[in-house]
């Protein structure tokens, strides 16, 4: 199928994602997200006063967010348009994407602005009342560490899920940092000449405001706290796991970002977009959930729940994209699809260049975006495992307009 809704090219933007605690650590998450949106979408001559929908995506709660989407609209000068505020982890990027999609193809929406925002620096330590505990003793946790480490349906962590499926499949060590060594070397293929194709949607270099966002702090040039490893450095590694397969070197880092998309009507994303010879159409979205504590694996339901909306067979996809929180996701998804793993991720992927959950996949989708338009059109497919063994996935098309 085709979405009413497209996505203006161009109107779309990406901080650099810098590793917890570092360059970004210091800024409330909504705050920041909403500072950089007003700069680029007047970059863009974009008016804020034109939507009429928000949705922000956010999976680390920060002060204020209970106020959410109306919070950051207002911040950005659109005070005139409400929306949710949603969270799926690293899901969050496509489901934001699908929830502005749906709410120009009923009509109730002609111009949404999606943005997703995480910080996993600094997270909550949250308390929770207990009246009826010891003595009235509550319960407490950290929001992101006790997450990341536990389940609470099954109690297993997030690394758990990825050695579960090695085990199931058969993936070892030296395949996954095989497949490290290739993603880093893809992403150089995005700091080539200037960083040329980041700079396609991400200002550089780029000035970290002060908390009262009136100076600058510090300079980034772009992704700060990348990883450069050799196959010799891998090799040194042993398994996070007692038995396991996964090493510190084959999953990716938590990080500190923002990134949003603006979604509207075909003939609006004429006049927002900045090449009008070029439209992105979104043709389908899928949702998957695998095998309590088998997470990786549902990438792969949920892409072909997306293409089976899409009408199209993986074949005809030219570009894919994946958040690999473990290289062992890409193994999994390329033995289980047919598909060559070496020819996914290229220019950079969340392997690389970190996990702050809600803006990850949406950078990806734009770099999905920027890779089409590089190789002349064609259909694109992004697909990410959340917390809850879940995923999803999107579809969409570089075309001319």
């Amino acid at each position: 199928m085709s979405y009413k809704a497209e996505i203006p090219y161009g109107a779309y933007w990406s901080t650099p994602f810098a590793r917890w605690q570092g360059s970004l650590a210091h800024l409330n998450a909504v705050e920041f997200a909403a500072h950089v949106a007003k700069a680029e979408l007047a970059k863009r001559k974009i008016d804020p006063a034109i939507f009429d929908y928000g949705v922000l995506g956010l999976s680390v709660p920060q002060k204020h967010s209970f106020f959410g989407a109306p919070w950051l609209m207002g911040m950005i000068g659109a005070g005139q348009a409400g929306g949710p505020m949603l969270m799926q982890a690293c899901a969050t990027g496509v489901r934001t994407l699908l929830a502005a999609a749906q709410e120009v193809e009923v009509g109730m929406s002609t111009t949404a602005l999606v943005v997703n925002c995480d910080r996993t620096s600094n997270g909550p330590h949250i308390y929770y009342p207990a009246p009826r505990g010891p003595g009235g003793t509550g319960v407490a946790e950290d929001w992101v560490m006790d997450n990341f480490g536990c389940d609470p349906l099954g109690g297993h962590s997030m690394l758990q899920t990825a050695e579960n499926v090695a085990k199931r499949h058969g993936i070892g060590t030296a395949e996954q940092h095989e497949v490290v060594l290739h993603r880093e070397a893809q992403y150089a293929q995005a700091l080539a000449d200037g960083s040329a194709f980041l700079k396609r949607f991400m200002t550089l270099p780029f000035e970290v405001p002060a908390p009262g966002y009136k100076k600058t702090l510090v300079t980034m040039e772009g992704d700060e706290g990348i990883s450069h490893s050799t196959a010799e450095g891998l090799a040194k590694l042993r398994p996070v796991l007692p038995g396991g397969t996964v090493t510190f070197g084959g999953q990716t880092h938590p990080a500190d970002g923002n990134a949003g998309v603006v979604v509207t009507t075909r003939e609006r994303a004429r006049e927002l977009s900045t090449d009008r010879k070029i439209a992105v159409r979104l043709h389908g979205f899928g949702l998957a959930r695998a095998e309590l504590a088998y997470m990786p694996e549902a990438t792969v339901p949920a892409a072909q729940r997306a293409l089976a909306q899409a009408g199209i067979g993986i074949d005809q996809v030219k570009v894919f994209k994946s958040h690999n929180p473990f290289a062992i996701n890409d193994l999994y998804f390329a033995r289980a699809t047919g598909i060559d793993w070496r020819a996914m991720n290229n220019y950079g992927c969340s392997l690389v260049w970190g996990h702050p959950q809600s803006p990850m996949g949406t950078r990806a989708i734009i770099e999905v975006i920027e890779e089409l338009a590089l190789r002349g059109g064609g259909f694109g497919l992004f697909t990410g495992c959340a917390a809850g063994d879940t995923a999803m996935s999107v579809v969409l098309e570089v075309c001319d307009a």
